[in-house]
């Protein structure tokens, strides 16, 4: 019975799940057949808008070349109307010339003959008729205002929908989280020479898995991006950004927007190993400080148990401990405790290799700390970063200065976390961080 009713309980919570699922579905296609209506207006005042623009321009270039023609035609108007002036005074000056030769060609006997030819000679001389050009002083030739709108003919019923540009597909191989970013890297499953630019957004959760149909965090947008790339900065670790996504964009129109990916900045988790650090540090898993009394404490102590008065010595000394059970094996069972001037403690987890990310937060107060990787060989009497079998970055504050690479002051007390430091090299074993007067 009991068994009955659990799977009636599962039932009923897979159909309470599906009923909201499907409720969420029509409410989307309701709210699609809204955007539908209200999208194709939009597109329809917006194509009426783009021909009514056209129209303009094209009225507005008939005006210009129809006032070209008019201009035109006045100009040799007026320059034939002056030139058929001219020929026709010099034409009737002419003919009463001629008319006077004539008369007195028929009166050559009389005495002014002599006298009135002359007259008559020196008239033609002078006459309009022979200074005047018979070549026209422009043509009635118009075919260099003629058009040919063949080509744009052709381009006007070439005219389309301008495409929506395709989705572009997420390039998760090439894109990296790195030094608190994020670098995206996508492309066109396409070749197309109209996109304009790029949108990107993204949005923060932890939510794992495919993305939600309810999401409460809002979107960031990225626009106007030029290349098929960008990086993210100023990020935080161990963070999920959920949902990148990018859409191209040309001049019109954006397109859909790609499937989105999830990527986010790993940390580099681990805790310090106690029974590996210097007798002066004080070390509680995830925080190590100063503590000028740690080796004394120690004697103290080891004189209590032997009973004999004498201080053991960091080999023989109990203050070695048991390793922690946190460590992972090094194939070295139980390192010897730093000691000396080497003011070290370890970290419990080994690395084989890969790119890893941790920081350090601290106090003020203390006067140096450094932070660094390790080689499995790092002898017990050796400082951190001082020998080739380990990096660091030391900060030194006893003289007012600090590392280039560090910029905060530095702290008494060191607490690893989330990452801001990185390693990239494959040998390096384990993590270690130092602290000195």
């Amino acid at each position: 019975m009991e068994e009955q009713r659990e799977a009636l309980r599962k039932i009923i919570t897979t159909l309470a799940v599906k009923n909201e699922e499907i409720q969420s579905f029509i409410y989307s296609l309701k709210q699609m057949l809204l955007n539908v209506e209200a999208n194709s207006a939009k597109v329809e005042e917006d194509l009426e808008a783009e021909f009514q623009s056209l129209f303009s321009l094209l009225e507005e270039l008939k005006e210009g070349m129809l006032m070209k023609i008019k201009q035109d035609r006045a100009s040799r108007t007026y320059e034939l109307q002056n030139q058929l002036a001219a020929c026709t005074r010099a034409l009737e000056s002419s003919e009463e010339l001629l008319e006077t030769a004539n008369q007195t060609l028929q009166a050559m006997d009389s005495e002014d003959f002599p006298q009135a030819a002359k007259q008559i000679k020196d008239g033609v001389t002078m006459a309009p008729a022979f200074r005047l050009s018979l070549k026209a002083k422009v043509s009635d030739n118009m075919s260099h205002l003629m058009v040919d709108f063949a080509q744009e003919r052709q381009m006007l019923q070439a005219l389309k929908f301008l495409p929506v540009p395709s989705a572009p597909v997420i390039d998760l191989a090439e894109s990296l989280v790195a030094d608190n970013c994020v670098t995206l890297v996508w492309r066109m499953p396409d070749e197309d020479s109209k996109i304009d630019h790029y949108v990107l957004e993204y949005r923060r959760t932890n939510f794992e898995g495919p993305p939600r149909l309810k999401e409460d965090q809002p979107w960031m947008v990225i626009e106007g991006i030029r290349q098929t790339e960008y990086t993210l900065t100023g990020l935080k670790f161990d963070m999920k950004y959920m949902n990148f996504r990018v859409k191209a964009c040309n001049k019109a129109v954006a397109g859909e927007f790609s499937e989105p990916v999830t990527l986010e900045t790993l940390a580099f988790m681990f805790r310090l190993d106690a029974s590996t650090s210097h007798q002066n540090l004080r070390v509680d898993d995830l925080s190590v400080e100063w503590d000028a009394m740690g080796g004394k404490v120690q004697d103290i102590k080891a004189r209590e148990k032997d009973g004999k008065g004498r201080t053991a010595s960091p080999v023989n000394s109990p203050a070695r401990g048991t390793p922690s059970p946190k460590r992972m094996p090094s194939g070295r069972g139980g390192r010897d405790r730093f000691t000396a001037e080497s003011y070290t403690v370890l970290g419990d987890t080994l690395i084989d290799g890969g790119e890893h990310y941790w920081e350090v937060r601290y106090e003020p107060d203390s006067k140096a700390f450094g932070v660094g990787v390790a080689y499995r060989s790092l002898g017990r009497f050796e400082q951190l970063g001082k020998t080739a079998a380990s990096w660091c970055l030391h900060v030194n504050n006893w003289l007012q200065a600090s590392c280039p690479s560090t910029t905060p002051a530095p702290n008494k007390c060191f607490t690893p976390s989330r990452p801001s430091l990185h390693s990239r090299s494959c040998p390096l074993s384990r993590y270690g961080v130092a602290a000195s007067r």
